[in-house]
């Protein structure tokens, strides 16, 4: 299973940037897909999730902000940000979650900057 990350760059306060994960290979068994970020000097976060049934989990610090969606037939799954702030500026990874046997596969992460 690969990811690839895709859509990072440079943005000013309040823009907009959407992110495009895609996934190739299988994975057998339940799973969750996710979007996490790091920001310089700071430990890997989670952002957003998305369950097999499409229900959705968001941090506090982006709800009502960014949206996490997947295409199960492009094996894609995004995250629209808005209103994006300066705090949000870290590399961004997706990431699947095999449920079980418990595995993490991560993406290579795309950095996005956001401009005061």
């Amino acid at each position: 299973v690969q990811l690839q990350a895709s859509g990072g760059g440079l943005v000013q306060a309040g823009g907009s940037r959407r992110l495009s994960c895609m996934k190739t290979g299988s994975i057998f068994g339940l799973f969750t897909m996710a979007w996490y970020r790091q920001a310089p000097g700071n430990q890997r976060e989670l952002v957003a999730t998305i369950d097999m049934d499409d229900s959705t989990n968001y941090a506090d610090s982006v709800k009502g902000r960014f949206t996490i969606s997947r295409d199960k037939a492009k094996h894609t799954v995004d995250l629209q940000m808005n209103c994006l702030n300066p705090e949000d500026t870290a590399v961004y990874y997706c990431n699947v979650a095999l449920l079980f046997p418990a595995h993490n596969y991560w993406g290579q992460g795309t950095l996005v900057t956001v401009s005061s």
